[in-house]
């Protein structure tokens, strides 16, 4: 079990190699098959903005890993749920990890690092590759293939003042592609911060309007 594998699909970054590594011994316990289901679906629903049907996916997928008892398994449904919500720039770290970290291994505590925006040179090899990339070199941003990932990348790049000029439309442009409500509402609202800042009042006003469509119609 690898957590390169948080780099891939954007609703699969907890628990799709650890299937995969059950994959040679078919077939997967049904406990995996609910939790990486249910984490998929925690995803998308927090991306969209709707709390308690998010809320709800979380809890059961948390409930399918806990019946293993196994620390790394239970670490890649909290870590996942973490990634989406440092991607939102709702909150950042992962406290919820934290019960975890001393059973679970020296990967899974350099993603948690990651999503504090404090991993160590030493550990940057543990993390998954787009990621990797990100970090060295903030300008390759846009080059990440996978949105969540690349969402992800540039809300930690922006926790640790490294976002490059470019970054923040990156992410807006990333978050409106993939209609996730909660991530482009608040990427938006820290543009809006930004152009006032620098007194583009015009530029401001316009992300303002966009801001107020997104948020037209909430669930």
């Amino acid at each position: 079990m690898n957590p390169r594998f948080f780099a891939t699909r954007s609703t699969a970054l907890a628990l799709g190699l650890f299937l995969s590594a059950c994959a040679s011994h078919p077939p997967p316990p049904e406990w995996l098959l609910t939790a990486r289901s249910a984490s998929e679906q925690h995803a998308r629903l927090y991306l969209e903005g709707r709390d308690k049907l998010a809320q709800s996916a979380l809890q059961k997928a948390r409930e399918a890993v806990s019946r293993t008892g196994d620390a790394k398994a239970m670490a890649y449904v909290e870590l996942h749920a973490c990634s989406v919500k440092t991607a939102s720039l709702y909150a950042f770290g992962c406290p919820d990890f934290a019960p975890l970290a001393q059973d679970a291994g020296a990967a899974e505590n350099a993603y948690a690092a990651y999503l504090r925006a404090e991993v160590a040179d030493s550990e940057l090899s543990l993390l998954p590759p787009p990621q990797q990339m990100a970090w060295k070199n903030p300008p390759q941003l846009g080059e990440i293939s996978e949105p969540l990932s690349r969402l992800l990348a540039a809300a930690v790049l922006l926790q640790a003042g490294r976002l490059p000029p470019a970054g923040m439309q990156v992410a807006i442009d990333t978050a409106r592609a993939q209609g996730w409500r909660r991530p482009l509402a608040n990427w938006l609202r820290l543009e809006e911060e930004r152009l006032r800042r620098q007194g583009e009042v015009a530029a401001a006003a316009a992300i303002a309007r966009q801001l107020e469509r997104v948020l037209q119609y909430p669930e």
